[in-house]
């Protein structure tokens, strides 16, 4: 197996050598009893001309084909989600063509999930709107994602989070735009871990009390959700959350560090997932939901556990940051011919924890092709002029 030399935490080169990776299966080994929807990634354009830090220029086929590649493995996607680096250079011009071409690419596969982001971010920047602003903005999107085929989630406008007073303003637009809804929707709550902008929502500071008001929304409009996916980091608030919801309200964790033992559950109570780490370790989570839908709890956990680590490292804070692991992932996994992301977010991590995840992915088993990962690994330490 191949030998690198990986900077450490300490500012030195230490040699790592690569181990034998598990393989797991290609396909789903049986249909699971959990539904698991990765939060996709976008490929950028290398190639396109104009300023990265402004223009969003997508390579269509290697985004799609990685869209492929999650439904292929059983998975379904959260498409233009915050994983798509929505709002942090993915506009909604360029998040519409990217649902209308997954849309399309869906039906190639007969039962694929496939659920697109809905939001405010079209809505003028630097410009507080009103409660009504809101409301329209997300019916346009909603509208036109409808007008498509697709199924909505409802994402967590910063929009909203500026301009309510409280958590009557967050009801009113709720209810309005749920009661509108053709299909039952996913509810997007994500934390200010993962955007700043959002410190707040619901109208209250208080993790307990916003719960409280997201609770009473989805009592009122049971029948137009399908599901609350929580990002908050926090499993005891996702437990709790999950125990209150109404019968037929699936909790979908978006609990990047706690997610397998929130996916076993507890008894017949468990989370369904919307994850940006499965799009990461996607092959890992097919198999290990796989095997739990076989009935080996055991398996499954010893599939995920190394899986785990490798996320926290991803999803460390600043947390917002995460995307450039997981696109640092599908480069060396081959999914991808660069490492070139839209805003120039590969930026974003250290070259010691790019090396720290990739010593992580391959204790995970989530280095397909050790030899070529570490060519890869080697090419962005030139880079950065280290010969290793």
């Amino acid at each position: 197996m191949p030998t690198i030399a990986l900077p450490t935490a300490e500012g030195r080169l230490a040699a790592f050598t690569t181990r034998q990776p598990r393989r797991f299966p290609a396909r789903p080994i049986r249909a699971f009893n959990r539904v698991p929807i990765a939060a996709a990634h976008v490929v950028a354009d290398p190639l396109a001309a104009g300023d990265p830090w402004l223009d969003a220029a997508l390579d269509w086929d290697a985004t799609l084909a990685y869209r492929r590649h999650l439904w292929t493995l059983g998975l379904g996607v959260a498409e233009a989600m915050d994983t798509a680096q929505r709002s942090m250079g993915l506009d909604w011009q360029t998040s519409l063509a990217l649902v209308e071409r997954s849309i399309a690419a869906a039906k190639d596969f007969p039962g694929a999930v496939l659920f697109s982001g809905a939001g405010t971010d079209h809505l003028p920047a630097g410009k507080t709107a009103t409660i009504d602003d809101i409301i329209r903005g997300y019916e346009e999107q909603i509208a036109a994602i409808e007008r498509l085929g697709g199924r909505i989630i409802l994402m967590a406008s910063r929009a909203l989070a500026a301009a309510a007073r409280g958590p009557d303003d967050y009801g009113r637009v709720y209810d309005r735009i749920l009661g509108q809804m053709r299909e039952p929707v996913i509810i997007h709550w994500l934390g200010d871990m993962f955007d700043p902008a959002l410190a707040g929502y619901w109208g209250q500071r208080d993790l307990d009390a916003a719960t409280a008001v997201a609770l009473e929304i989805i009592a009122r409009n049971s029948a137009k959700i399908d599901g609350i996916k929580i990002s908050l980091l926090d499993k005891g608030r996702e437990i709790a959350m999950r125990r209150r919801l109404p019968k037929g309200v699936r909790m979908y964790t978006g609990d990047d560090f706690n997610y397998a033992e929130l996916i076993a559950g507890e008894g017949a109570v468990h989370s369904d997932a919307l994850l940006g780490i499965f799009d990461a370790i996607a092959p890992a989570a097919s198999a290990a939901l796989g095997a739990l839908a076989m009935g080996s709890d055991s398996e499954f956990h010893d599939i995920l556990a190394p899986t785990v680590p490798l996320s926290r490292h991803i999803f460390k804070a600043p947390t917002r940051f995460y995307k450039t692991g997981i696109v640092f992932m599908a480069y060396l996994n081959g999914h991808q011919r660069h490492f070139t992301m839209i805003g120039g977010q590969q930026s974003a991590r250290s070259l010691v924890h790019l090396a720290e995840l990739f010593r992580l992915a391959d204790g995970a088993s989530l280095l397909a092709d050790p030899d070529r990962a570490t060519d890869r690994m080697r090419a962005v330490l030139r880079v950065h002029g280290i010969d290793a």
